[in-house]
């Protein structure tokens, strides 16, 4: 859906689609209605990762989200500054942007895979992926 501010909460920074808040348990996040990029404030993405069932939220397909890691060069929804490329150092498949003010973007997938343990795959999907500090730095 596109961006109204009469509507929407945030404009997502990838795709400038709306984000529509979602909850579960006691955290509402922010979830893009077009790329379902999801916007984590504070330690949002901390705690949903503890809570059983939070990788719902995360509805969207991670092939997808990988098409938007490569507009890595985005402004916080917030305070519109640019944002800082990161990667899980656990698994440095994982690619997100973070404003050190105000939180965390993800791509469509990579909650749902960063909640998980890294396993074998992970390490497999690295190998594929590369390593953002090389790659798109």
């Amino acid at each position: 859906m596109e961006f109204n501010s009469e509507v929407h909460n945030l404009q997502c920074p990838k795709c400038s689609h709306g984000m529509e808040e979602v909850t579960h348990g006691n955290v509402t996040i922010d979830r893009c209605t077009h790329c379902k990029g999801i916007w984590f404030d504070a330690e949002e993405a901390q705690d949903l990762r503890n809570i059983d069932g939070a990788e719902e939220l995360d509805d969207g397909d991670p092939a997808e989200g990988w098409k938007w890691d490569s507009r890595a060069d985005i402004d916080c929804p917030h305070c519109g500054k640019r944002m800082e490329k990161s990667s899980d150092p656990k698994q440095k498949h994982i690619w997100y942007e973070v404003c050190p003010e105000h939180g965390v973007f993800m791509d469509a997938g990579e909650f749902t895979d960063l909640k998980d343990e890294a396993t074998i795959m992970d390490w497999f999907r690295t190998l594929i992926k590369g390593d953002r500090d090389v790659i798109a730095p």
